[in-house]
């Protein structure tokens, strides 16, 4: 399925737009993509049943889409399909340590996405997103594992919510009471980086032995995630 790109710039709508720590937003579609491209967990945000409700699930996407699964919150938005939601992604790169607990931070990456989900339905769709969702968290893995056959795909409820509307947040470097009155009292101050890495495969005990990981899961081990 082709489709034209969505506006290289954000929207900057009344849910979008950014009323505190102005600065560190961003309307730039790229820097939504690189959010995106480096996590492979959102958290959706949904009504379900009349209570609120945040669903932790993977996803995937294709610049103009976001792909995901959830079995409780796709029921719900299934049986209200004009029912807006709110995907979450966020990356935690470090604490901001300032000399006061007052000026303390952090290092983030964040989006927020807006929309109306629609279930997919269409087999053609329905496979290349799970193709997507699955490629986002272990790249090649698609065309090693088997594929989902007619009945496994019949039973999975796929969502798709379009990346036009969304918030983007990002905020890098020191503390900023480098210039203040407290830099006179000599308490250090600085980053503390937070740096999330694969480990080494672990391999299923039921295998036979001398079974190793095929490269594409192998040579992720010691590289950082995103």
């Amino acid at each position: 399925m082709t489709h034209s790109p969505l506006p290289p710039a954000l929207p900057n709508t009344d849910r979008t737009r950014h009323r505190r720590l102005r600065e560190q937003g961003s309307l730039d579609r790229g820097a939504l993509e690189a959010i995106l491209d480096a996590s492979f967990v959102c958290h959706l945000g949904v009504v379900v049943d009349g209570h609120p409700m945040v669903v932790p699930t993977v996803y995937g996407n294709d610049r103009r889409n976001l792909y995901f699964h959830g079995s409780v919150a796709g029921r719900s938005l299934i049986a209200s399909p004009r029912a807006t939601v709110c995907v979450t992604v966020t990356h935690i790169d470090g604490l901001v340590l300032a000399r006061s607990v007052f000026e303390h931070g952090v290092n983030y990456r964040s989006a927020m996405i807006y929309g109306v989900p629609r279930p997919v339905t269409h087999p053609e769709e329905k496979l290349e997103g799970l193709r997507c969702l699955t490629e986002q968290a272990a790249p090649a893995q698609w065309d090693y594992a088997r594929r989902p056959n007619r009945k496994e795909l019949a039973a999975t409820v796929l969502l798709a919510l379009s990346l036009e509307e969304a918030s983007v947040k990002i905020r890098a470097g020191g503390p900023d009471d480098g210039d203040g009155p407290d830099a006179a009292l000599g308490i250090w101050a600085g980053v503390l980086p937070l740096v999330s890495t694969w480990g080494e495969p672990e391999t299923d005990p039921l295998l036979p032995a001398g079974s190793e990981p095929p490269d594409h899961i192998g040579t992720r081990s010691g590289t950082r995630l995103g």
